[in-house]
């Protein structure tokens, strides 16, 4: 049976503005059962799959959000569904997923990934191509998507000036495009940075939605 205290001890911890996503991919229905009856309502998985498998077999007041890579053709299968999307890199995702909440008849809210990490494994936008998205004409087009916000994930490094660095940056760019970017099809009030290993960090650089899995479910 999972030991709830860690999460209890995260959650008392977090400023009141905070969302904590508790990340609960490859962990089992029991499982997040046991947050949930805490108190926990969001939870973030990583794979269409197992989203949809849990998404059918835990409450549905639980808020399901998509926090990995996601391909265009998987977008369908959560449409209905997800609360949030938070790792929406290209324009041509944008758009499948108009298309997808459209025939739900739904408005799906997203987050543009951007990348600040000094890894290349990490998907996302730089500040430029993020830029020239929102200011595309095509962006307007789109009636069933709400860009809510901005995510980002700092290098792994133990190096916390690095990190906060980071963090700083996506902070001020987030409060750039939050000032001038004026859109029916975005209203800013997300930033989601910080994980397991750095929320804290991420906190005080101005996060307000934190992603933590291993600290409240245990390593996977």
């Amino acid at each position: 049976m999972l030991d709830t205290k860690a999460y209890l001890e995260i959650k008392k911890s977090l400023p009141p503005e905070v969302t904590l996503v508790a990340v609960s991919k490859t962990k089992t229905v029991e499982d997040i059962q046991a947050i949930y009856n805490c108190g926990q309502k969001v939870f973030g998985e990583n794979k269409v799959q197992e989203l949809t498998s849990k998404y059918e077999s835990l409450p549905k007041d639980i808020e399901w959000h998509l926090i990995g890579h996601l391909q265009t053709n998987k977008v369908k299968y959560i449409a209905p569904f997800v609360s949030l999307i938070h790792a929406v890199d290209s324009l041509k995702l944008l758009q499948e997923i108009n298309k997808q909440a459209q025939k739900c008849n739904r408005v799906i809210n997203c987050l543009l990934q951007i990348y600040i990490a000094k890894e290349e494994s990490k998907f996302g936008l730089d500040f430029e191509e993020a830029i020239s998205l929102l200011n595309s004409n095509d962006i307007m087009l789109l009636q069933n998507i709400k860009i809510i916000g901005l995510m980002g994930m700092a290098t792994n490094t133990e190096n916390t000036s690095t990190i906060r660095d980071e963090f700083t940056s996506l902070s001020n760019f987030y409060q750039k495009v939050k000032q001038e970017i004026k859109l029916s099809q975005c209203n800013f009030t997300t930033l989601s940075m910080g994980m397991s290993g750095d929320y804290p960090i991420a906190i005080s650089c101005g996060s307000n939605m934190v992603r933590i899995g291993s600290s409240i479910f245990g390593h996977r």
